[in-house]
């Protein structure tokens, strides 16, 4: 990830309007900033979300509350709790999100 041509900046999320998505089960709600080459989210994921698809995109994930459950393709399982982040590389291995009690992230891709 090369971040080019950002200045420096100040945000208040309260100010960015979510996007809901509808996944196979539950829903998130992704507040996004686009800085051309990055994205940088703040997502909410409802309680009982699963995600509707399996994901190539390289991210940088933090729990900020919640339990989020990260399958990957492989069968392997990963469960976050506030504080822990997964970091991947784009087009590494599918993975997909889910979340029993709901989740709220801060994502950079």
């Amino acid at each position: 990830m090369k971040m080019e041509n950002i200045p420096f900046g100040v945000m208040d999320w309260t100010n960015i309007e979510a996007i809901k998505i509808k996944g196979e089960t539950g829903a998130g709600y992704w507040k996004t900033l686009d800085f051309n080459t990055i994205q940088v989210h703040k997502v909410e994921y409802s309680p009982g979300y699963l995600a509707d698809h399996w994901c190539l995109k390289g991210h940088i994930l933090l729990c900020l509350e919640g339990e989020l459950n990260t399958e990957l393709k492989d069968g392997r399982t990963f469960t976050l709790t506030p504080g822990m982040t997964y970091q991947v590389a784009d087009d590494t291995i599918a993975h997909r999100s889910s979340t029993i009690t709901g989740a709220k992230l801060f994502i950079v891709d």
